[in-house]
């Protein structure tokens, strides 16, 4: 192997990774609050801990009193598929899918839920032709592809006066972008990606038209007991007050706690936004320095702020799993190879949590892992 010098200087904090994310900065356990640890989450201590969580969560993302939010099992995954199961069916269904996760709510209606949707897609790296959605339909579409870097531009493409519900898979875009609240009807999230928080918790938003549709439809499918959000024909509201349907993580609920207060001390969304947005920007201008980086997704309009996912002149799997192993070894990035289902290249998390700092100092060791995985 070619002995190519190392970079003098590392990320002070090389966390790159897509989910679970970068900690918060100055995050330590000991500074998680412990009172709620070893108590009942139906207890007052600990009903009162998930309450503040989703006040928190209502007061960052600026989210209107008509929309409801609610901690529910099975990360952001879990959180879709209880929307999917309690409110498809009742209308046509579009599902667009342009990376991995988009594909898995395609399989989900054809394979499970069997409602033969239209099914829209895109390559890795593109977007479908999102003017030409019918929204006469239920629509299922994931806000930011955490897979393949691609996200929607905005909301504009989703109709005021739609027919049918609109379904964001945003678990890579909630805190990172202006999310148009009156333009989503279900919205799905977890901690672990821009907070930095735990994984295995997801958070279900329902807008009013959401709400409608649980209350005057259900599904011919049976729905297992953690996807019930109705009960006797009304919506079961302590689901939104902080009464789980199943046991929480008291320590996870604290960590997205210690998250969601350090989002508010640095200016809210506001905050957290100006913070991925600089990362992104660190890591474009390094990707423009280089020939032999690029971006996957081409149009910048569509570009991921958080998951950047980067092509490598030449690169097969063996060269991109060789860089990300030089790199992990010497403590300079963790995690930073692209999804095993994408195309062969890099991905770097460029979330509200990561420092910028950190990001400027990865380009010359993105240099050497380029050289040196070439050269043995």
């Amino acid at each position: 192997m070619t002995n190519i010098a190392r970079p003098g200087t590392k990320p002070a904090r090389p966390y790159f990774s897509s989910g679970p994310c970068a900690k918060p900065p100055g995050w330590a356990p000991q500074k998680l609050a412990t009172e709620s640890l070893g108590r009942s989450h139906r207890s007052k201590l600990g009903k009162t801990r998930l309450q503040y969580a989703i006040d928190l969560m209502r007061e960052l993302l600026r989210l209107p009193d008509t929309h409801r939010i609610g901690i529910v099992p099975g990360s952001d995954t879990g959180a879709f598929e209880m929307a999917m199961w309690t409110m498809l069916g009742a209308r046509p269904v579009t599902a667009l899918a342009w990376e991995s996760f988009g594909e898995g709510w395609v399989t989900d209606a054809v394979k499970q839920l069997k409602i033969d949707p239209t099914v829209v897609r895109a390559d890795y790296g593109q977007l479908p032709a999102l003017d030409q959605v019918d929204w006469s339909h239920d629509v299922l579409f994931t806000w930011n592809g955490t897979t393949s870097g691609v996200r929607v531009p905005n909301g504009d493409w989703i109709p005021a006066d739609r027919e049918g519900l609109s379904f964001a898979d945003a678990t890579s875009a909630v805190f990172a972008y202006d999310i148009p609240w009156d333009k989503i009807d279900v919205a799905t999230f977890s901690w672990q990606k821009v907070l930095g928080g735990e994984g295995a918790h997801g958070v279900l938003i329902l807008g009013p038209r959401a709400v409608e549709r649980l209350q005057s439809y259900t599904p011919s499918w049976p729905l297992p007991k953690v996807f019930r959000l109705v009960s006797k024909g009304a919506l079961a509201e302590g689901v939104f007050k902080g009464e789980t349907i199943n046991t929480p993580s008291m320590l996870a609920v604290e960590d997205a706690i210690f998250a969601l207060e350090w989002a508010k001390s640095i200016g809210g969304a506001e905050g957290l936004i100006a913070r991925s947005d600089a990362n992104a920007a660190a890591l474009d201008g390094i990707v423009e320095a280089r020939s032999w980086l690029g971006h996957l997704a081409a149009d910048p309009a569509s570009r991921s702020k958080t998951s950047v996912c980067l092509t490598v002149e030449g690169a097969d799997e063996a060269l991109i799993k060789k860089m990300a192993s030089l790199l992990e070894k010497e403590e300079a990035a963790y995690d930073v190879a692209g999804y095993r289902d994408a195309p062969a290249g890099l991905r770097i998390w460029c979330g509200a949590t990561v420092d910028t700092a950190d990001i400027e100092a990865l380009g010359p060791w993105l240099d050497w892992a380029y050289e040196t995985a070439k050269a043995g």
